[in-house]
């Protein structure tokens, strides 16, 4: 259902506002440019910080223009079950193709919390939903056999998994299946990932390199390890510089570079250090982005 190179997409400000018009222009460039899919509103467009308002007007905007061209996959998740339940409907009533909803933060819920959190939202919303695994930012890590009793309910399909933990596709695939979607969230390790069973990821470096991350998820589903592994070496250095801070500070800076939307972040996040941009501009030179 989703596979490939989906970029985890940047929300561009412009005056403390949403700047709408480089948002549609970024999300255009991106479908130009070869991603396989896009995901509004997730931790990368900085979704703790945006109003009700702007989450939704963002995802709208999201749609316009890449529906019926590649999937969209809304964020969606919240802390609070009956905000994630919300947003998930508008996700839906506004076009979008799937929600990624990521584990409640700060709350610690066990895992049959877990499980009932993301049971009341499928059972709400009829609309795919991927399960977003992050426990360096959550706190809390959805276990396999908790995966397992999620992947009964029909219309939860997969994971963006950020654990960084390798042996977790092969684990995942053992005990749901094939047709379990499994995406990666961590850009350094996503051949690696695809390797153990995964079938795509969830990127933050696409947007700054968009052509190249899809060229190189295309080449692995040609087989053609080569050139995959080729461009997977170029593009380490630029993994590594897009979280040389908290994230999304460096990609913004990089999608500056690009002239693709200010450097812009909100608070508490901060723009990066004077040597850190240096980290990002070389990381970017060598790549042969600018």
């Amino acid at each position: 259902m989703f596979k490939g190179s989906i970029t985890a997409l940047v929300t561009p400000f412009a005056n403390g506002r949403v700047d709408e018009k480089a948002f549609q222009d970024f999300v255009a460039w991106q479908i130009a440019e070869g991603s396989h899919g896009v995901v509004p509103c997730g931790t990368t467009g900085e979704s703790p910080t945006l109003s009700h308002e702007e989450h939704n007007r963002v995802i709208e905007l999201c749609v316009e223009v890449a529906k019926g061209k590649v999937p969209v996959i809304a964020g969606t998740g919240s802390n609070s079950t009956e905000e994630a339940i919300y947003l998930t409907r508008h996700a839906k009533d506004a076009g979008a193709d799937a929600a990624l909803v990521v584990a409640p933060y700060y709350n610690k819920p066990t895992q049959e919390g877990l499980f009932r959190h993301y049971e009341a939202i499928a059972t709400a919303v009829d609309i795919p939903i991927i399960v977003y695994n992050i426990p360096g930012r959550s706190v809390v890590n959805i276990t396999v056999d908790t995966f397992a009793r999620l992947a009964r309910l029909p219309n939860i399909v997969g994971v963006k998994d950020a654990t960084a933990d390798l042996a977790r596709p092969l684990q995942m695939r053992a005990a749901l299946g094939p047709k379990f979607c499994q995406l990666s969230g961590e850009d350094a390790t996503a051949t690696a990932f695809l390797a153990q069973g995964g079938v795509g990821c969830i990127s933050v470096t696409s947007n700054v390199a968009p052509k190249l991350c899809s060229q190189m998820h295309d080449a692995w589903m040609k087989g053609d390890l080569e050139t995959c592994f080729a461009i997977r070496d170029r593009l380490a250095p630029l993994h590594d510089s897009m979280f040389c801070e908290t994230s999304p500070a460096p990609v913004k800076y990089a999608v500056s570079l690009l002239g693709k939307g200010a450097a812009t972040v909100r608070l508490p996040l901060v723009e990066i250090s004077a040597d850190s941009r240096k980290k990002v501009e070389t990381a970017m030179r060598a790549a042969g982005l600018i």
